[in-house]
Formats: structure tokens, C-alpha cells, sequence
């Protein structure tokens, strides 16, 4: 099954002096066919030659398909000069209450300042 929207996101900046990465806070709303929150934490490093990579975990707590429940999405991208890839999946056994038997696959679009999702699930 497909679900489709638009969500809005705030990445606060945490001090981490000793660290070698660069960690954020994240906060999404999510609107459309998934209702709901996210909540999370970023990692991410990049490098004097511009290669950058980034690792997420994000809480969901939202309704979908008439289901009410949360679940972990794990996120992982990559960027360099030649290639960028962004993989977003749902942790395997993460969910719960309505969406307990939750899995599949996100995929996010910028465009013009706003964002939106494609969530490709199964039950």
C-alpha cells in the first residue's frame, strides 16, 4: 500500500564539543495519509572534501489507514560529489498497538522548501 503527504520539520542543533559528529534533535508533524509525530535523533558527519552521511532514528506516533499506533524508522543517506542516496525503512517489530504488524519503506521529496513522503507499507 501506498500513503502520501507533506510534513513539517524542526532539527535542533545539540552541543556535542568532543564529539566527532554533528547531532540534531528532530521533530516532524506529518500530514495526509499518515497522521501523526515524529521524534528523533541525527548524527551526521561530513568531510573536508564534502562527502556527508547521516543515520536517524525516528519515533512515529500517528494513525494510518484507519490504525492508531507507533513505530521506529531508521534512516541512513550518503552525499558526495558523484552520488546521493537516502534509505528511510521501518524497524522491523517496531510497531505497535493498531500498527504492530507494521514494515515497509519511505521515501522523502524536497521541493520548493516544503517537504513530502511516500510511505510504502504492508500490515
Amino acid at each position: 500500500m501506498l500513503a502520501a503527504g507533506t510534513f513539517d520539520v524542526d532539527l535542533s542543533p545539540q552541543e556535542d564539543i568532543t564529539a566527532p559528529a554533528g547531532r540534531m534533535l528532530i521533530e516532524k508533524t506529518y500530514a495526509g495519509d499518515l497522521v501523526g509525530t515524529g521524534v528523533g535523533q541525527m548524527i551526521s558527519k561530513r568531510t573536508e572534501n564534502g562527502v556527508a552521511i547521516y543515520f536517524a532514528i525516528e519515533e512515529v506516533t500517528a494513525a494510518l489507514d484507519g490504525k492508531a499506533g507507533q513505530f521506529t524508522l531508521l534512516h541512513r543517506g550518503k552525499m558526495s560529489a558523484q552520488e546521493q542516496s537516502l534509505d528511510i525503512s521501518i524497524l522491523d517489530g517496531s510497531g505497535s498497538n493498531e500498527l504492530s504488524s507494521i514494515s515497509g519503506t519511505m521515501r522523502i521529496i524536497q521541493q520548493d522548501g516544503k517537504h513530502s513522503y511516500e510511505l510504502d507499507y504492508a500490515f
